[in-house]
């Protein structure tokens, strides 16, 4: 796998209905999609210890005809510094899925814990959080 790509979008005017947590629903995926997001669930976010598609946090994949997938992805907190780490993990999830990826950092509509699967706040609730 080359070396990816990373972006960050600036945030724009964005209306109220575009603020709802996006939700990715299989019967709108291709296979693709589905492979890439079922590989994500190998990165695990280093202070909740929960995925990063369980915790919401994936709002978006396209896999192109080179098989160079795009993941529009957000943190919990635009402050977080963990975006190399999540990076690596994405890396080695991704190794031989994709021929390349990049990670399009993006804080709108920005992340809340509604965005959290059920299977997440699962697994939320065994580590002891109140969710």
């Amino acid at each position: 796998m080359t070396e990816n790509a990373t972006e960050t979008s600036e945030a724009a005017e964005v209306t109220p209905a575009e603020l709802a947590p996006v939700e990715l629903t299989p019967a709108e995926l291709t296979a693709e999609q589905e492979d890439v997001l079922e590989a994500l669930r190998d990165v695990v976010d280093p202070e909740l210890g929960i995925n990063v598609v369980d915790l919401g946090l994936v709002y978006g994949v396209d896999v192109d005809a080179e098989r160079i997938a795009t993941i529009d992805m957000t943190l919990t907190s635009a402050a977080c510094p963990l975006t190399d780490v999540i990076e690596d993990q994405a890396r080695e999830a991704l190794d031989g899925l994709v021929s390349d990826f990049r990670i399009n950092w993006v804080w709108m509509p920005p992340w809340g814990p509604e965005s959290i699967t059920e299977d997440g706040r699962e697994q939320l609730r065994a580590l002891g959080f109140n969710i």
